[in-house]
């Protein structure tokens, strides 16, 4: 039985993306369906589809340390940092449908801060690949706790599925939650309760 293998946390996969490949995948299973690829609205569709999943997918091809690059200062600072209300879109691996929301993130700083827009970066890193949920909401804290060795990491994330809205169940307003505590956030009830209010803006 072959073990199971996850992306490694701060690592891109090599190659590109074979469009060739996808393209002609995508014809098979508009085939499949009983459509006729020859038509003017779907000829071009497997090569579109090809370039869209080659860009959806790009976050295998990036890396959290290449992202970050030298955006890493010496700042005298050690409250709360929060990044809140970050847009994202990644696909469900289970279905390869999109799933798409927001991302939060905060951290307490040690001695060092990041570059602001770095953090968005990082969301993209990880939410542009096959994904579920939980496993982005930590790969994004662990990643954020790697590079900068903070205090504390916090990530939140809300999450609309559309493998649950347009399929399955089919609930329209259900969205899905999930968080990753790390440090302070963690240890300290306080220091976690400041950041969910910080969040609700209260």
């Amino acid at each position: 039985m072959s073990q199971k293998r996850d992306i490694p946390l701060l690592r891109s996969i090599e190659g590109q993306v074979d469009q060739a490949a996808i393209s002609e995948a995508v014809r098979t299973i508009l085939e499949s369906i009983g459509e006729d690829t020859d038509r003017d609205g779907l000829v071009r569709t497997p090569d579109r589809v090809a370039r869209a999943y080659d860009f959806l997918t790009s976050g295998y091809r990036m890396s959290a340390e290449d992202v970050v690059n030298d955006a890493l200062f010496d700042v005298e600072y050690d409250e709360m940092v929060i990044c809140k209300d970050i847009d994202y879109f990644s696909l469900c691996e289970h279905h390869m449908l999109p799933f798409f929301g927001k991302v939060h993130v905060a951290y307490i700083p040690n001695g060092k801060v990041v570059g602001l827009s770095k953090m968005a970066r990082l969301v993209e890193v990880y939410s542009r690949r096959l994904q579920v949920q939980e496993r982005l909401t930590v790969q994004i804290a662990e990643a954020m706790e790697s590079i900068l060795q903070p205090k504390g990491v916090a990530v939140v994330i809300e999450g609309i599925h559309l493998c649950m809205v347009m399929r399955g169940v089919q609930k329209l307003n259900s969205c899905t939650i999930s968080s990753k505590m790390i440090g302070e956030f963690e240890a300290n009830p306080r220091t976690r309760e400041e950041f969910m209010n910080l969040l609700k803006g209260t």
